[in-house]
């Protein structure tokens, strides 16, 4: 008996983690602590008086349905928008797509704070086109929150369906053709079906970013106050920190919905192989609407970027439209100059660091597959659940009494936690299409992982690399929302200088930062551009 004890006592065996798991769920709990615990904290900030003041205010029902209002109504004209675009660019043989889609993407080289600066010197009191057209009515309100809101979602949109419909299987509308199918029956019953969860994600991704921005509706919602706004003015203009995070508990809610929605939505169906492309339309009325509807949302695209450059370069608009640089030289004055380094600076860093990151972590969990590896990849895409509004404020309550509080260290660490879901999401796909029997033979022949990852892994990638870089460092140019709580006046991204010379009736020079910004971007993706062309050309002549 006593001998049968000891035998079943040694059978157990407490498994052991690999080197690997042990990565694994280090990067996980770094993933997590970097999101939950300055959550977590921001939530415990909040006390009964502040809740109460909250709830009691008359401002608060109020900016909860204008926050619903304007989101749902921007969500439904962004799709819509969005979908038609993709439609006439994917679907119907005009010419310059390449030039279209390009001209599409301009919105996300700048601030939301810019576009809604951009639309109230072309529609405010004395906008551009409000004395030209001699309007009654002017942009600020709900018809300006979802005119800016739209202007700055629909590209985000716009890319996802696009990407959809480009690798949709023609081979279904051929047969549909074949047996006289009415075309309106193969968009009810082809389209839609395959188009319906692909669908689902991107208006919930719509409707999250903007409920939670802030941007335009400081701008051009006048006493239209949206949560996001309220939130914004609560902790920057009153420092009422406690009333802040009771805003930004209200702001999680839908985030987090969109996220899992978003997340438990995922069909690897859409991702089908496609054995025949989609053909395009030849008909002469569909070809001139999408050349007319193209044209009209480049020419809205361009109009925030032409009320810069009017704003920026004339000596007194409206009264005195002739060139000069002194604004430029104004603003470069005030230290546009050095705040522009500082961008750079924290936006080189944050996406140098971001990638290596999140392709260690892509590398993991999509290529050495184990029990931790689903819970490494749910892990690295929390961050996406989170407002970058909400992401600030709890870092401030979290790190304030650390060193890093107030130095570039925390605007690159935010950054890095706030954008890294979507070029980890990147390089998972990637890593995933390659052929997973490679390390197998990498093992036979004694070749090290390291020597997989130089040589196999990282050519493979390396357009999806540079996109990853791009996306860390555009939108860290831009972002105003999770630094905005951070920065001091010695490491100020230049982005924040736009709200500030708004703030000052200082139209003029907020121009030239929104242009600055536009510029940096822009030779950031022409530089993508160029890398991508010459290593294409090499490709070819192999």
């Amino acid at each position: 008996m006593e001998n049968s004890k000891v035998k079943s006592r040694k059978t157990i065996r407490i498994p052991r983690l690999g080197k690997a798991d042990t990565t694994k769920i280090l990067l996980s709990a770094i993933f997590i602590s970097s999101v939950f615990i300055p959550l977590i904290r921001m939530l415990a900030y909040m006390d009964s008086d502040s809740i109460r003041r909250v709830l009691d205010s008359p401002n608060f029902g109020t900016a909860i349905k204008n926050s619903l209002v304007s989101s749902i109504l921007s969500t439904v004209i962004t799709v819509i928008l969005a979908f038609t675009l993709a439609l006439c660019i994917q679907r119907t043989g005009i010419k310059l797509k390449t030039v279209f889609s390009t001209t599409f993407m301009l919105p996300m080289l700048i601030p939301s704070i810019s576009i809604g600066m951009g639309l109230t010197i072309l529609f405010g009191n004395n906008g551009v086109i409000t004395k030209l057209l001699s309007l009654n009515e002017n942009i600020y309100g709900l018809q300006g929150i979802v005119m800016g809101s739209v202007m700055y979602a629909f590209p985000v949109a716009y890319l996802m369906l696009a990407d959809v419909i480009r690798y949709e299987d023609g081979s279904p509308y051929e047969a549909a053709k074949i047996l006289g199918i009415p075309r309106w029956r193969q968009l009810k019953n082809i389209m839609f079906p395959y188009l319906r969860k692909p669908l689902i994600s991107v208006v919930f991704s719509v409707f999250t970013l903007t409920i939670t921005d802030y941007g335009v509706p400081l701008m051009v919602g006048g006493k239209y106050t949206t949560v996001a706004s309220v939130m914004y003015q609560e902790v920057i203009g009153q420092l009422n920190f406690g009333k802040g995070a009771v805003y930004g508990s209200f702001l999680l809610i839908p985030a987090v919905i969109a996220f899992l929605i978003d997340l438990f939505n995922k069909d690897k169906g859409n991702s089908s192989y496609v054995t025949k492309p989609c053909a395009m339309s030849d008909s002469r009325i569909l070809k001139a609407f999408a050349y007319v509807f193209s044209i009209l949302t480049v020419v809205f695209t361009f109009l925030p970027i032409f009320a810069f450059i009017l704003q920026a370069f004339t000596t007194d608009y409206p009264n005195n439209l002739s060139f000069t640089l002194d604004n430029v030289s104004h603003a470069l004055r005030l230290r546009a100059d050095e705040y522009l380094i500082n961008s750079i600076i924290i936006a080189l860093c944050t996406a140098t660091l971001g990638v290596i990151i999140a392709f260690l972590t892509a590398y993991l969990s999509a290529r050495m597959k184990s029990k931790t590896s689903r819970f490494l990849h749910l892990s690295a895409m929390t961050s996406a659940a989170i407002p970058g509004v909400v992401l600030g404020l709890s870092y401030v309550l979290t790190f304030n009494t650390t060193p890093i509080y107030g130095t570039l260290i925390i605007l690159i660490m935010v950054n890095i936690v706030h954008f890294i879901a979507s070029p980890y999401l990147m390089m998972y796909n990637s890593l995933s299409k390659i052929n997973e029997n490679l390390e197998s033979v990498a093992s036979t022949m004694a070749i090290s992982r390291m020597h997989m990852i130089k040589d196999v892994f990282i050519p493979q990638c390396k357009f999806t690399l540079l996109e990853m870089f791009s996306y860390f460092f555009v939108n860290c140019m831009m972002t105003i929302s999770a630094v905005s709580f951070l920065a001091t006046t010695m490491n100020k991204p230049v982005s924040l200088m736009i709200n500030q010379f708004e703030a000052q009736m200082q139209l003029e020079e907020a121009a030239v930062v929104s242009l600055m910004i536009l510029l940096v971007n822009l030779i950031i993706k022409l530089v993508v551009y160029v890398i991508k062309g010459i290593s294409n050309r090499k490709i070819v002549s192999k």
